[in-house]
């Protein structure tokens, strides 16, 4: 259940900021972490988190129903024909493979993760990790070649970024950044490579959330927490669905420079508010 009361100021002010960091590769789970603490608000813990995530879904799926769509139809026509080289059969096997890793390690570590005070989710974990993401984000900029598409994806892909996934369940390192930072490593041009890192996240952020609110459902929910969940989740619908549209028309033309100044900053700036006892 939701670790505590959440008003519906915070539900709005969470779903912004859920909605601008999933997608970003500045992570969300470290910055709902964040913001919370420096208003002195009460942490509302993982599962208020990945419920409202589910929003963020809802827009990822509507952004990119059409490519949904294609690759479903797609695959299962190549399945049905036995062409498990094309392309649409390619792409969904990445996709499912990829959720693989990120589904068994949950499952483990579940229970750290979601316990109170979780050193998980920690100030100093959630700095250092952006700052060591941020790091490896600039080893994708100067050593990926940026020449693939997202047409070439293939079960060898998925599984490498499947695996870099799986670092987002450290609040810090971003879903989204770690993905993104693996694919273009694999070679993909940056925006090929934020396509397939949204498109990896749909089953695994979905099953998360859908969990949480089965969870949520079976303790029981007030009237005020439904309210507030509602809110998080429309509001962060609205705003992943810009934050995905913007994204993937910068990086067509920018380099991801900006992200990595932005977590060696924010990282910085977590581990010096945490030393000085300002955030806890």
């Amino acid at each position: 259940m939701v670790d505590a009361p959440i008003s519906a100021m915070e539900a709005v002010v969470l779903g912004i900021v859920q909605g601008l960091t999933e997608f970003l590769p500045i992570s969300s789970s470290a910055h709902l972490r964040i913001v919370p603490a420096l208003l002195h608000w009460q942490d509302p813990g993982v599962a208020y988190d990945a419920v409202i995530q589910l929003g963020s879904v809802l827009a990822v799926i509507a952004y990119f129903s059409g490519d949904l769509w294609k690759i479903a139809t797609g695959a299962l026509k190549g399945v049905n024909e036995r062409d498990f080289a094309a392309q649409d059969v390619r792409i969904a096997g990445a996709i499912l493979l990829g959720t693989i890793p990120i589904g068994i390690l949950g499952i483990f570590l579940k229970h750290l993760i979601e316990q109170p005070d979780s050193p998980i989710r920690s100030v100093t974990v959630v700095g250092v990790a952006s700052i060591v993401m941020g790091l490896l984000l600039v080893l994708a900029e100067k050593l990926a070649s940026h020449k693939r598409t997202i047409d070439s994806i293939g079960a060898r892909d998925g599984l490498f970024v499947g695996i870099g996934q799986c670092m987002a369940l450290i609040p810090g390192c971003s879903r989204s950044g770690s993905t993104l930072t693996v694919a273009m490593l694999l070679g993909l041009k940056r925006a090929d490579a934020a396509r397939f890192s949204f498109l990896l996240g749909i089953p695994a952020i979905t099953l998360s959330g859908l969990l949480e609110l089965i969870h949520m459902k079976e303790v029981g929910l007030a009237g005020d927490a439904i309210t507030t969940l509602v809110i998080g989740f429309v509001v962060s619908a609205v705003v992943s669905y810009a934050a995905i549209a913007w994204l993937l028309k910068y990086l067509q033309s920018h380099s991801t420079w900006v992200f990595v100044i932005y977590r060696l900053l924010f990282g910085t700036a977590v581990l010096l508010l945490g030393a000085n006892g300002i955030i806890h």
